[in-house]
């Protein structure tokens, strides 16, 4: 999306964009036969990214912004901000609307319970077709031939659900070998579609608030990540201002 501006946070080079240009990005790039990989970046991923900053410059690569934590640091650090927020929980399903067919969904990560209710949900209630899954624990232990396995499916989307910065790590390393046109790593995304973990009131999504109400519920996971992390964030950003 070289058309499209950037903002730097924290020395990546974060879209100003919206979901429906991405999606039309996205979806034109994949009947053209090229690939992208979609990273959504809120303030954890600038922290666990670091090591992979220069694999990410890569015309291939599209980092969007999620969460409050990028809009402040681009009003405070250039004055700037972003089109709209971005995440994938929103972004995903969107994206399916968008695609005048159905498309071919590969999904690796999480607890095998989960993972197969997330199917489930992907093509009843998002009306997709899921040609294959993988579990983030044994499943993707025990499959040495998990590209050739997804590349044999024929899927268009590569959902990869490992948590920061493994799954951007895992994108990363198998791009080249995959032949799907949209790769993009989506955290607690199958959680969700799973009913494991419930989204926070629309309220609370709306006053930009959703980091907190997770924190509640899961505190003991989550409380370095909204401490320690957020004081290496902002270090990042004012070093790469």
């Amino acid at each position: 999306m070289r058309s499209i501006s950037t903002i730097q946070v924290g020395g990546f080079a974060v879209l100003k964009t919206t979901s429906a240009e991405l999606a039309t990005h996205l979806l034109a790039q994949r009947q053209l036969g090229k690939q992208v990989a979609l990273f959504f970046a809120n303030t954890n991923f600038v922290v666990q990214c670091r090591d992979m900053r220069s694999q990410m410059e890569n015309e291939g690569v599209a980092i969007v912004n999620d969460g409050v934590g990028m809009d402040i640091a681009a009003r405070l650090l250039h004055a700037d901000r972003f089109k709209e927020n971005l995440n994938g929980t929103d972004f995903m399903p969107f994206l399916f609307r968008q695609s005048s067919t159905p498309l071919r969904v590969f999904m690796v990560g999480g607890k095998p319970r989960v993972l197969q209710k997330a199917a489930k949900y992907v093509t009843q209630l998002l009306g997709q077709v899921v040609v294959g899954t993988c579990d983030g624990y044994e499943g993707i232990k025990a499959n040495p031939h998990l590209v050739e396995t997804i590349n044999q499916a024929q899927a268009d989307v590569v959902l990869v659900a490992l948590g920061n910065p493994v799954q951007e790590k895992w994108i990363l390393d198998h791009r080249q070998g995959l032949n799907a046109g949209i790769l993009t790593g989506v955290g607690a995304l199958f959680d969700f579609w799973a009913g494991n973990k419930p989204r926070a009131p629309v309220f609370v999504q709306k006053m930009r608030l959703e980091w907190f109400y997770r924190l509640c519920l899961e505190p003991r996971r989550l409380a370095r990540r909204y401490t320690v992390d957020i004081v290496k964030f902002l270090k990042h950003c004012y070093h790469y201002r």
